[in-house]
């Protein structure tokens, strides 16, 4: 009989020893889907620019979607029932995909627009649900701007029941970690959860421009305009390398490994660029904007 290789027997010695500490190998999350992200489709709503997003988002037929906040236009109690009851026939019409959303200061802004948003969206202004093995949470920052200790409870007590999923994405409106991950130490509460917990993505809107920060393998990102205007920065000589450009992302998650994609929109409003996420870090695209060979196709 042939003696077993040098190779297999380290293999089977290694396996022995992890049984023996009652190791075991983890499993890869189970995971095979896409979804869209939305960005801000208020704060001076742009004609037909979030129209034109759903109708590209409708072709790639994602597995749902959600946003980052800022629906409608809002400031006003007595006419916010109407503004939510305007958005009913977009959602009617794409209705064959779940529709998650995140609350923005153009969302909440008093107890009547909570009721009414949470009304409207179905879902209340803080939760969290699971996909396939991927856990998402959704937090409100619509009136604080930042993470309240209620919101920063609700977020470690979900992620520690939800500890074994995997990949994790926490969404909420104000991206208020720019300047915290800007700061010499980095050192706050959301970054020490996200951290903990291993969360792949932090994402946020508010901004209206795309911005991508990595920190200890997070990615914080903030989704930018998907309608809502941009004037004050065009105003500045922004443009596409700032981050000013209308646009969606759209997000491939296999296993635990998530792949994004950023698409413009094309037509008399964009150029229909579309580049991976990993290519635009703090400096801003790291790639040649105006070469169309540079476009990709993102992954279905």
């Amino acid at each position: 009989m042939k003696a077993p290789s040098k190779i297999w027997l380290i293999h089977a010695l290694l396996l022995a020893g992890f049984a023996a500490l009652g190791l075991h190998a983890v499993d890869e999350p189970r995971n095979n889907f896409r979804f869209a992200i939305l960005g801000d489709r208020t704060g001076g709503a742009q004609p037909q620019i979030y129209g034109r997003v759903w109708r590209e988002v409708d072709l790639m037929h994602p597995d749902f979607v959600i946003n980052v906040g800022d629906t409608i236009q809002g400031g006003k109690d007595e006419s916010a029932e109407e503004e939510w009851k305007a958005m009913r026939p977009i959602w009617a019409r794409y209705n064959h995909y779940p529709l998650y959303f995140t609350p923005g200061n153009h969302d909440i802004w008093s107890d009547i627009s909570r009721r009414l948003y949470e009304q409207e969206s179905q879902r209340p202004s803080h939760y969290s649900f699971d996909f396939q093995d991927a856990h998402f949470t959704v937090l409100d920052t619509a009136r604080a701007r930042e993470l309240t200790p209620e919101e920063t409870k609700f977020l470690a007590d979900d992620l520690e029941a939800n500890k074994d999923k995997g990949p994790k994405f926490i969404f909420f409106h104000h991206p208020y970690w720019i300047g915290l991950l800007e700061s010499e130490t980095q050192d706050f509460e959301l970054h020490r959860l996200a951290r903990k917990y291993n969360v792949s993505h932090v994402i946020s809107g508010h901004g209206h421009r795309f911005v991508r920060r990595v920190r200890d393998g997070i990615v914080y990102m903030e989704v930018g305009s998907s309608g809502g205007q941009m004037t004050s920065g065009l105003v500045r000589g922004e443009g596409f390398r700032d981050g000013r450009f209308y646009h969606w992302v759209w997000a491939n998650v296999k296993g635990g490994k998530v792949s994004v994609t950023v698409k413009e929109i094309g037509g008399q409003m964009g150029e229909g660029r579309m580049f991976k996420a990993e290519d635009w870090d703090e400096r801003g695209p790291q790639f040649e904007i105006d070469d169309p060979a540079l476009s990709i196709v993102p992954e279905t």
